[in-house]
């Protein structure tokens, strides 16, 4: 019989893919049999993500998955799922969805956080859990909305809530659940102590399993709409950089950059780190496969370009990501420059209006030019990587000699090189499907196909054609350098993004 299919069901904060993953002797074989999008809208007065309209793909694309590898005549091992963090969905005594899961980009948690740690010291709980401070991350939606789940008997994080829709069973997987900030990092568990104090009703959560954590088969209903009989569930590393990272072979001294929406910039630990000055740099200890932590920080990422693009598109501009970096590799000087992490990006009605706002604030001319703004956003972001790779080095006083771009954002050639240049570290792209690669390898993993993640790593590495970027020195890049750390001086403030 050849080789099993796994099916990876990857959702990003707005669209979605379906995957076949094989890991064949030969090749690793990764094929997307469905994408599709599902935009957060404006609804009862929130900004909430369509379930059902996630969860009818879904389950469209495990058809479609059944079909080509009968096509292929090899059979499908398991499914996974893994989503963007922190957001999640109620679900009633009855099984039914509460209401549709309110988008993390929902202005209610505006001052959550300041509120929050009135009662329980921002030391305290980062202590307990590890995890950075951002305003939107679970603890402090459900301390908004700690007084509207009267109908709600549990509380799913969102690839937990896919599952349970396909399997009937409710657990929540470890990796995930760290995002919340509301799992203490010794234990593993939720931290009870901390919610209690912030009267947030913990009878709603449901138990913490680790990945590879079999979830069970899927329902009848599911098995004949999909065409996929005896086919189990395997929870993997379900937040998708968990995912991600656990499909990049990293050595010694390397650190990745999950780069696509957000930028999620760190290393791989053993152990979390947790003390006051990580503390005072948010950085944060998410959970990783298998017991390991990622220590990293969230950086804004191409959210800031793909926004602009919806506009010039909405203007007629000719704005392909094919035109716009072969147009800035016309450009040389690196002449204005941002502070990607300002709050004013998370979700303005007009991100052009909020670079120039910001831009007006550094004594810095707006040019209205889809090119000098793209590489005004893409040198800035190289920047801003080095900076945070810059004080992972200082905490945890290790020197980094290289970094693995990771995900979609590794398609964009003149980012890597800059990210060489400001970092003067080697870079290394290639692995663009990581997600969905690292979400099939954890199946694999659980279903004896690898003996262990480092097994599944060493079969990655011999199978991906990474491409090289040597960083390049220059007076102009050092120059730039100084411009953009007054810059960040400028707009970094204690307690958001830093």
């Amino acid at each position: 019989m050849s080789s099993p299919f796994y099916i990876a069901v990857d959702l990003g904060a707005g669209s979605g893919r379906v995957f076949l993953v094989g890991f064949d002797p030969s090749e690793l074989v990764h094929e997307e049999v469905h994408r599709f999008h599902y935009p957060p809208r404006e609804e009862d007065g929130r900004l909430r993500w369509d379930f059902d309209l996630i969860f009818e793909n879904i389950i469209k694309g495990l058809g479609l998955a059944s079909e080509r590898a009968a096509e292929l005549d090899r059979p499908i091992r398991s499914i996974g799922v893994d989503t963007w963090a922190v957001d999640y969905g109620l679900v009633d005594h009855n099984g039914k969805l509460v209401a549709n899961p309110i988008c993390y980009r929902d202005a209610r948690t505006a001052a959550a956080m300041e509120r929050a740690i009135e009662i329980v010291s921002r030391r305290e709980i980062f202590e307990r859990t590890g995890i950075q401070f951002l305003n939107f991350n679970t603890l402090f939606q459900l301390f908004t909305e700690k007084k509207d789940t009267p109908n709600a008997s549990q509380l799913l994080l969102l690839p937990d809530l896919v599952n349970f829709f396909l399997t009937g069973n409710v657990a929540t997987e470890y990796t995930n659940a760290t995002t919340t900030q509301m799992v203490n990092a010794v234990t593993g568990d939720w931290d009870f102590d901390l919610l209690n104090k912030l009267e947030i009703p913990t009878s709603l959560l449901t138990q913490i399993v680790p990945n590879g954590t079999d979830i069970g088969k899927l329902t009848k209903e599911i098995s004949i709409r999909t065409g996929l009989p005896d086919v189990s569930v395997i929870a993997p590393a379900t937040h998708d950089t968990a995912s991600a990272v656990a499909a990049a072979p990293l050595d010694r001294g390397w650190a990745y950059i999950s780069s696509g929406t957000w930028s999620l910039v760190g290393i791989e630990r053993r152990s979390p780190l947790i003390c006051e000055k990580v503390s005072e740099g948010n950085f944060t200890n998410e959970g990783g496969a298998y017991g390991s932590f990622r220590f990293l920080k969230n950086v804004m990422g191409l959210w800031i370009f793909e926004s602009c693009r919806r506009e010039w598109e909405a203007k007629g501009f000719d704005v392909s990501y094919e035109t716009i970096l072969d147009r800035i590799a016309e450009i040389g000087e690196i002449a204005v420059l941002i502070f990607p992490d300002d709050e004013r990006f998370l979700n303005p009605p007009s991100m052009l209006d909020a670079i120039k706002k910001q831009l007006e604030e550094t004594d810095q001319k707006f040019a209205d030019d889809p090119v000098v703004i793209s590489k005004t956003i893409f040198d800035s972001l190289a920047f801003r990587y080095a900076s945070v790779l810059g004080s992972i080095e200082q905490l945890t006083d290790e020197e980094l000699v290289g970094i693995q771009i990771l995900g979609g954002g590794g398609h964009n050639g003149y980012l890597n090189q800059m990210t060489a240049d400001a970092t003067r570290t080697q870079v290394h792209a290639g692995l663009f499907e990581a997600t969905v690669v690292g979400n099939a390898l954890v199946q694999a993993v659980s279903s004896g196909r690898f003996t262990s993640l480092e097994d599944g790593r060493n079969y990655i590495a011999k199978k991906i054609g990474f491409e090289i970027f040597e960083p390049r020195r220059s007076a102009g890049i050092d120059q730039a350098k100084r411009k953009y750390t007054a810059i960040e001086a400028q707009f970094s403030r204690p307690g958001h993004y830093q």
